[in-house]
């Protein structure tokens, strides 16, 4: 019978359900058979990357983006929770549905554990940042992780990439630093693209800085490729003078877009940042504006001298200028060891 295990990332942009793609590699190389969950735009790109696994799909947050990103979290509270049990049911109910499930991998869904078989939690923020409201945050965030039985952290124990969200002095805590995890590989290829824009996220911000970077290199010399994000039926190409546009890549074909790109300008996601620095890229973040994780990380990687970075509405092409100065974003790939799956 083969061994079944649940691997289900947030729907929050596609950095969780990316970021989840070497771990589903992983699990199929020790022979588990991988089980598909989550929702929205994350639940149909782990299908096109994988169609022949099986998926269960998940409740929905349906988490609505208020111009500030906190406040509009927190008055919607009561509709997370209530999301957060109902995942927890279908969960439970599929495990005892599935004799065959040995085990469920969470990326940041609080709701997808069982108390049937080993549940692992994926998180680099063992510290949320919230403001005024960081140390609130922080600990609810580390009782959710409590009750799992392992974290697997996807840094360093240097904390190379996420800086001090990963930092902790909490002994309770059953952490496993597992090193970045990507789903690409370095590859020494000829330069096409003078740059690569990767857009992600929520709306309407993933929109309106879509909007400000074509029109910022509209009228350059530059030969640019804009990657929006945006996870539809079927993959459509245009060329707008200088800049081609796709509604999305698959995995295999970003990295070989981001291996071919001299230079790549992008969210400062930690997924993003994983990505670049498995493959050693120098880039230019724009922090989501309001998005404390976000913009801690662009301000951390410009004090270590990694990339720069600028707010939205600043940019402009002369910001490129300042990469000769920075050293670029690099760290070793996942550490992902067979002994990680002795839970299961």
């Amino acid at each position: 019978m083969a061994k079944k295990i649940i691997v289900a990332p947030l729907n929050w942009g596609l950095g969780h359900a990316s970021r989840c793609v070497p771990i589903i590699h992983f699990l199929i190389r020790h022979n588990f058979t991988p089980i598909i969950a989550s929702d929205g735009d994350a639940f149909v790109f782990l299908q096109k990357e994988f169609p022949t696994l099986e998926v269960l799909e998940l409740p929905s947050y349906n988490i609505s983006y208020a111009k500030n990103l906190k406040f509009g979290l927190l008055f919607q509270l009561p509709k997370i929770v209530k999301a957060i049990k109902l995942e927890t049911k279908c969960i439970d109910r599929f495990v005892v549905n599935n004799q065959d499930v040995v085990g469920v991998i969470s990326d940041n869904r609080f709701g997808v554990r069982s108390e049937k078989v080993p549940s692992v939690y994926i998180t680099h923020q063992i510290h949320v940042l919230s403001g005024i409201f960081t140390f609130f945050s922080s600990r609810i965030h580390q009782s959710i992780i409590k009750k799992f039985d392992e974290c697997w952290v996807p840094d360093s124990k240097e904390n190379l990439l996420s800086g001090k969200l990963s930092k902790t002095k909490n002994k309770t805590l059953n952490l496993n630093f597992i090193g970045a995890l990507s789903k690409f590989k370095k590859e020494e290829l000829p330069i096409k693209n003078d740059v690569l824009i990767i857009l992600s996220g929520i709306e309407s911000q993933r929109e309106r800085l879509e909007n400000r970077l074509l029109k910022a290199f509209k009228n350059t010399s530059q030969k640019v490729v804009l990657i929006q994000g945006k996870i539809e039926k079927n993959q459509q190409k245009k060329v707008l003078g200088n800049i081609t546009i796709y509604n999305y890549l698959l995995s295999k074909e970003l990295e070989r877009a981001i291996n071919q790109s001299e230079v790549i300008i992008c969210r400062s996601g930690y997924s993003s940042i994983m990505d670049l620095a498995v493959l050693k890229k120098k880039a230019f973040f724009i922090p989501t504006q309001n998005q404390s994780e976000q913009e801690y990380l662009a301000n951390y990687l410009k004090r270590k001298k990694s990339a720069p970075f600028c707010q939205e509405n600043n940019f402009t092409i002369a910001h490129l200028q300042e990469l000769k100065n920075y050293n670029g974003v690099f760290c070793q790939e996942n550490n992902l060891k067979k002994e990680l799956l002795r839970l299961f």
